[in-house]
């Protein structure tokens, strides 16, 4: 679910005054900082493509594990079932190769942050699927790249060129193809989904600012540790005792989360954000699959058309701002 890297913009070039992204997200997961060394470059495309397309392969399982348990469980129950499970597997795995790392983790505030921005998206989007389908819910988490370059100007102090601005519009005008309000009665899940793609759009910015601060297996160990510590304190007040087969469930809803984001982190690290872009969109596919076998649901002709336009917006965004960078050298 959370391997949506897609959403990530690509930098765009420095000049005399910001222009669009320049200080937006994939500008500052990219950016120098004080405190955190310079990465080399990626230098190994292939093999971060298809690092991606794993990862975008694998997490709507995940999805869909938690749509078939939303009924039975709250889904805060879920979300720290998620995050339990992840973090059996993960934790000891960081311990063992990168123990200082684990245990004086540096930029911890950065990895408290992205932790939280990756919690409150998982409980965002599981909620939203609880009530429609997976595939409809995350066509809506792709405007994400969309808000970060409609509020540059007024967060960032960003100049938007005319050309992006024409992206943001028609991203978000599939976007409205895809709600359809007036013809429809607009479904709470498609509020929770728009607000899960603002939180996983700071998740994925942060890992690409830590993608070399700190070994993989230490940011994913944190980041679940942050949600099951998080999770751990509202527990009481929602358990239900799992039955085996639904304890399985949950178990292997962690271990493909877990190997899910894992995948993605290696990804950052062997090739740009910019280029990865397109094809987090893939996660699309197998969401679409998911939904038909498990639960009969497939997007109809108007949800494709949205879907289609959001894509492209996306990808128009991170091409042009790739085109912009190559140009000036930056």
């Amino acid at each position: 679910m959370l391997g949506r890297v897609g959403l990530v913009p690509q930098t765009a070039p420095h000049s005399g005054k910001p222009s669009f992204m320049t200080r937006s997200a994939a500008d500052l997961a990219n950016a120098p900082h004080p405190d955190i060394p310079a990465a080399p470059p990626p230098d190994r495309p292939l093999l971060g493509i298809g690092l991606m397309l794993a990862s975008v392969a694998l997490l709507p399982i995940m999805d869909g594990f938690a749509k078939a348990m939303a009924d039975s469980f709250a889904i805060t129950q879920l979300v720290w079932a998620r995050f339990l499970f992840q973090s059996l597997l993960i934790v000891p795995l960081a311990l063992g190769t990168s123990p200082k790392a684990m245990l004086r983790p540096s930029h911890l505030p950065l990895q408290l942050a992205r932790g939280v921005g990756i919690l409150i998206g998982t409980f965002l989007f599981f909620s939203a699927i609880r009530t429609m389908p997976i595939a409809d819910a995350l066509a809506l988490l792709f405007i994400a790249p969309l808000i970060v370059t409609a509020l540059s100007p007024l967060v960032l102090g960003e100049a938007v060129g005319i050309r992006r601005w024409m992206a943001v519009l028609v991203g978000f005008g599939g976007a409205l193809v895809v709600l359809r309000p007036g013809l429809t009665v607009l479904q709470p899940g498609a509020l929770l989904a728009l607000g899960a793609g603002a939180s996983f759009a700071g998740y994925v910015l942060l890992t690409r600012r830590l993608s070399h601060a700190a070994p993989p297996l230490v940011t994913l160990a944190i980041t679940s540790l942050v949600g099951l510590v998080a999770t751990s304190a509202l527990l009481p007040a929602v358990w239900v005792t799992p039955q085996p087969m639904q304890l399985a469930a949950m178990a292997a809803m962690g271990a493909i989360g877990a190997g899910g984001h894992y995948l993605m982190i290696r990804a950052f690290e062997k090739a740009p954000a910019s280029l990865l872009a397109p094809f987090g969109y893939g996660e699309i596919l197998t969401a679409t699959i998911v939904g038909y076998y498990w639960f009969g649901d497939f997007p109809d002709g108007a949800t494709w058309l949205g879907i289609a336009i959001l894509i492209a917006s996306g990808i128009y965004i991170s091409v042009r701002e790739r085109v912009r960078r190559e140009e000036t050298g930056h």
